[in-house]
């Protein structure tokens, strides 16, 4: 129970007791490369579409947004046949919400809840287990391999062991950055046809299978998008946000690709009017602009791919990445490497097992600055590397 200042205790849900606001550090520093942000904002003629279709939306306020927004979601398909080579998708098989967070909310309301469990592999997405808690799904995390890629045979047998609602496969992981083969999707999607909770009839149902691409449109060349897979299989989900790549971390606009029966039953649990006019206004107009808020995603791969190489030159372990952050280490007493690097300016993520860091990418002047301020930190004294 937690008491407020009157002295009056409140009825707070004994799970939540002990719990605090989940957040990332946002600090005042001169370079942030702590939260996967695109590092490069919207362009003046980006701007002024958005703020004219804003002041558009602006005109009918006074009405309820549109609760099905058929319009933005026929414009997120045609998006995802261009970007990933995939046919038959419309706005019967896309959802979107208040950012990727709300999307996984959605999916473990309609398919978790008391009595039922969702289940991923660690290292994984930090805030998985916290979607888990907020609608009551039993939370279970098997483990990754060293290397931090996914074993198939092992992930299969848990899945038949656990018998999850819904199963969260990240690709590319966070905070590995290390994307799935989808020969291992296939597996998993296959197993996962009768490894759900019983149904009414006490038959098997199929887990709801997640597989989350928030940072998809970095990944290298040659590696497919699970989009691929979502014909052959309606357990299947696949979700993308417009936050990195599309470099609107602002509007919050996140969403996936599935089939229109999982989608409906999105539909049931979602607040009314949960998508504001403002918001489908803004990610319409930023879709109209693919090919140059995109235009930046090609230079921030070869980025990452140069800063992979630079890392790896000073001895340091490296995790191959397919997002637009990158995984390094170890360090006996990373919070000390993570504060000499905030001493001098620079803010990365103290996240993912022990020893290790990540950093996301950033311009090039940023990713120059971090380089520097790392060297000066490995030459140094104290800085707790792990022989």
């Amino acid at each position: 129970m937690t008491p407020s200042t009157t002295g009056c205790v409140l009825p707070v849900r004994p799970e939540l007791a002990d719990e605090v606001p989940y957040g990332a550090p946002q600090l005042d520093v001169p370079v942030l490369l702590n939260v996967n942000e695109n590092p490069y904002p919207p362009s003046e003629e980006v701007v002024a579409s958005i703020a004219a279709a804003v002041a558009d939306a602006a005109r009918g306020l006074n009405r309820y947004p549109d609760r099905e927004f058929r319009t933005l979601r026929t414009a997120l398909a045609a998006y995802l046949a261009r970007e990933a080579g995939v046919t038959g998708l419309d706005a019967d098989h896309l959802w979107a919400a208040n950012g990727s967070n709300e999307v996984m909310l959605h999916l473990l309301q309609a398919f978790g809840g008391p009595g039922r469990t969702a289940l991923s592999f660690a290292p994984t997405y930090s805030m998985y287990p916290e979607y888990a808690r907020d609608t009551n799904t039993g939370w279970v995390a098997g483990r990754r391999e060293e290397d931090f890629t996914l074993d198939p045979d092992a992930a299969v047998r848990l899945l038949r062991e656990v018998r999850p609602a819904v199963v969260l496969l990240p690709s590319p992981n966070n905070p590995t950055g290390t994307a799935l083969p989808l020969e291992t999707v296939r597996t998993l999607l296959a197993a996962a046809r009768t490894t759900g909770p019983d149904g009414p009839d006490g038959a098997p149902t199929a887990s709801v299978v997640v597989v989350d691409e928030a940072y998809a449109e970095f990944r290298r060349a040659g590696t497919p998008s699970a989009l691929t897979l979502l014909a052959e299989h309606p357990h299947l989900a696949v979700t993308r946000t417009m936050s990195k790549a599309f470099g609107m971390a602002g509007a919050r606009l996140g969403y996936l690709a599935a089939a229109p029966a999982l989608v409906d039953a999105l539909r049931v649990v979602r607040l009314p009017y949960h998508l504001s006019a403002v918001t489908q206004a803004v990610a319409l107009a930023a879709l109209a602009h693919t090919d140059a808020l995109m235009a930046q995603v090609a230079s921030l791969r070869e980025e990452r791919d140069g800063l992979v190489a630079w890392l790896a030159a000073q001895g340091l372990q490296v995790v191959p990445s397919d997002a637009n952050f990158v995984l390094f280490g170890t360090f006996e007493a990373r919070h000390e490497v993570w504060q000499q690097l905030l001493d001098r300016g620079v803010l990365i993520r103290e996240v993912g097992p022990p020893g290790w860091l990540r950093v996301s990418v950033g311009t090039p002047e940023e990713t120059r600055t971090f380089c520097e301020a790392l060297a000066d930190v490995l030459r140094g004294p104290g800085e707790g590397r792990e022989a």
